[in-house]
C-alpha cells in the first residue's frame, strides 16, 4: 500500500445496504431543506401585495418586490459560502447550522414592526439571513443524501426529495390563503412567516441523531470516526431485520488524505479535468431554471391578465401546478436508476419543451382558459420537474467528494443568476393582457431552451445508475491520481 494511505471498503459497504427504516428517516430529516424552501417563496409571493397596504407596514410596490430579490441573493450567497465549509468542515455540521441560520433569519423577520428605512432595512436583513440558511442547505444536504443513499437508490431518492420543494409550495399556499383570511393582515402575514421556523425546529431535532458522511470522514483521513459511524448504520440496518449482503473486498478504494481544497481547485476540476461535465451541469441547471422561474413568477400574471382570474382565487390554480410538480419526481424518479440517467433526463427536457411549444400554439390561437391552461401545465411540469430534479442531481454525482459541495453551491448560484432574467423578460412578455403573441414567442423560447438542455445531456450525459459516486468521479485524494486520472470518463496519465 502507498506509504501514508488509507484502504477503505466503506464506499462499498454504503453502498450493499438495502433500504431500511434509517434511510427513511434521514431522507425526512434532510429532504425537508427543499419544503422549506418552496414554503419560503411561496409565502413571500404571497404575501408582497398585504405588505404593501396601511393596516401592515406600507411599503411601496418597488420595496415589497425587493423582499423576494434579496432572499434569491442570499441563497446565492449562502450557497458559495456554506458550500466550502460543508467540504472543509464537514456535512452534518453544515446541514445543522444552515437549518438554524435559517430558522433565525425567518423568524426574525416576524418582528418587524415599522416601515421606517431602518425597519425595511432589518426586514430586507432578516430575509437576506434566511436565504443563506436555505442556500447552504442545498450544497449540504445535496451532498450528503448522494452519499448515505446506496448506489441503486441514489437517483429516485434525490429526485424525490428536489421535488418536494412543490409540497412546500402547496403547504405554503395553504397556510396564507388560510392566515391571510382568517386573522388581520398586520397579524396574518407574521404568522405565516413562522410556518418555516415551527417545521425547522422539529427538524433540527430530528437531524441532530443523524451520522456524518462516512465517504466525508474517510476522504479526510479520519479513519476511525468514519468507521465508528458506519458502523452504527450497520447496525441499525440489521436491528430493522434486514440482512446485510457481504462487502465485495475488491472495491476498496486507497487514498491519501488531501488538505482543504478550496474554489481554485475547484476551478480546476471543473475545466482542466472535467469540462464538458462542467458544461453539462450549467446548461441543466440554467435551462431549468430560467423556465420555471419565467412561468412559476409570473403565473398569476398571466391567470389575471389574458383569463380574468380574480387574483383572491390565483391560490387554487398555483396548487393544482403545485401538485403536477410534486407528482413528477415521484412518479419518474425510479426510472432515472432503471432505465438510466440520460434517456431519462434527455427524454424530460425534450418532452416537456416540445409540450410547451404545442401549448403556445394553443395559447396563441386562443383555444385555452384559466382551467385548460392549468392543466397544460401541469402535464408540462410533470415531466419538467423531474428533469430540474435530475440537474441537481447531476452536479451532485458527477464531481469528485472533495468539491461535492462547492461544485452544487457554484451550478446552483450560476442557474439562479440566470434564471432571475426569466420573470422579468416575461413580465415585459405580457405587458397588460392585450398582446398575446409576445408572450407567445416566449413560450416558444421557453420551450426551446429545455430542449437544448435535453440536446446536451443526450450528448454529454453521465450513465451514473446503479454506480457508486467512486466510480462516476475518482476522488481527489484516491492513490490512482497519483499514477493516472480519468478525464471525462476516459483514463490519461500524469506526468
Amino acid at each position: 500500500m502507498t506509504p501514508g494511505a488509507i484502504r477503505s471498503t466503506i464506499p462499498a459497504r454504503i453502498d450493499r445496504l438495502p433500504w431500511s427504516p434509517f434511510h427513511t428517516r434521514m431522507v425526512l430529516a434532510l429532504g425537508t431543506a427543499w419544503v422549506l424552501d418552496g414554503l419560503e417563496i411561496t409565502i413571500a409571493s404571497a404575501v408582497t401585495d398585504k405588505l404593501t397596504q396601511p393596516d401592515t407596514l406600507a411599503l411601496s410596490s418597488f420595496e415589497a418586490g425587493l423582499i423576494a430579490t434579496v432572499y434569491l441573493i442570499g441563497e446565492v450567497v449562502g450557497a458559495l459560502w456554506f458550500g466550502h465549509l460543508s467540504d472543509k468542515l464537514g456535512r452534518r455540521n453544515l446541514f445543522m447550522i444552515t437549518l438554524a441560520i435559517y430558522l433565525g433569519g425567518s423568524a426574525l423577520t416576524a418582528l418587524t414592526l415599522g416601515n421606517g428605512w431602518g425597519w425595511i432595512g432589518y426586514l430586507y436583513l432578516t430575509r437576506f439571513i434566511a436565504g443563506m440558511g436555505i442556500g447552504g442547505e442545498y450544497a449540504a444536504i445535496n451532498s450528503a443524501i448522494d452519499e448515505l443513499i446506496p448506489a441503486r437508490y441514489r437517483g429516485r431518492t434525490d429526485i424525490a426529495v428536489n421535488g418536494t420543494y412543490w409540497a412546500g409550495a402547496i403547504l405554503g399556499t395553504l397556510g396564507t390563503f388560510i392566515f391571510l383570511n382568517v386573522f388581520q393582515p398586520s397579524v396574518g402575514w407574521r404568522i405565516a412567516f413562522l410556518i418555516g421556523p415551527v417545521l425547522g425546529v422539529v427538524v433540527l431535532i430530528v437531524r441532530r441523531h443523524l451520522p456524518e458522511s462516512p465517504r466525508w470522514l474517510i476522504m479526510h483521513g479520519r479513519a476511525e470516526e468514519a468507521e465508528r459511524e458506519i458502523r452504527r448504520i450497520e447496525e441499525e440496518v440489521r436491528r430493522s431485520g434486514k440482512p446485510l449482503p457481504p462487502v465485495d473486498e475488491s472495491k476498496a478504494i486507497e487514498i491519501v488524505p488531501t488538505p482543504d481544497i478550496g474554489y481554485a481547485a475547484l476551478t480546476r476540476v471543473l475545466f482542466r479535468e472535467y469540462p464538458q461535465r462542467a458544461i453539462l451541469g450549467a446548461t441543466l441547471m440554467i435551462t431549468q431554471s430560467f423556465l420555471y422561474n419565467a412561468i412559476f413568477f409570473t403565473y398569476t400574471l398571466v391567470l389575471g391578465k389574458f383569463y380574468g382570474v380574480n387574483p383572491n382565487d390565483a391560490p387554487l390554480y398555483l396548487i393544482a401546478f403545485a401538485v403536477g410538480n410534486f407528482t413528477g419526481p415521484l412518479v419518474l424518479g425510479p426510472l432515472f436508476d432503471k432505465i438510466g440517467r440520460k434517456p431519462m433526463i434527455s427524454g424530460t427536457y425534450i418532452l416537456s419543451g416540445a409540450l410547451l411549444i404545442v401549448t403556445a400554439f394553443l395559447f396563441d390561437a386562443g383555444l385555452l382558459n384559466a382551467t385548460t391552461q392549468t392543466i397544460a401545465w401541469c402535464v408540462i411540469f410533470f415531466f419538467a420537474s423531474a428533469g430540474a430534479s435530475s440537474a441537481y442531481l447531476t452536479v451532485s454525482e458527477i464531481f469528485p467528494l472533495e468539491v461535492r459541495a462547492k461544485a452544487i453551491a457554484v451550478f446552483f448560484a450560476i442557474a439562479q443568476c440566470c434564471g432571475a432574467a426569466g420573470p422579468a423578460i416575461y413580465g415585459a412578455l405580457i405587458g397588460d393582457g392585450s398582446e398575446a403573441g409576445r408572450l407567445f414567442i416566449g413560450y416558444l423560447f421557453g420551450g426551446g431552451v429545455m430542449i437544448l438542455g435535453g440536446i446536451v445531456e443526450a450528448r454529454l450525459g453521465i450513465p451514473a445508475e446503479q454506480k457508486s459516486l467512486e466510480e462516476v468521479a475518482l476522488p481527489l485524494s484516491a492513490v490512482q491520481r497519483h499514477v493516472g486520472t480519468r478525464v471525462e470518463g476516459s483514463a490519461r496519465l500524469r506526468p
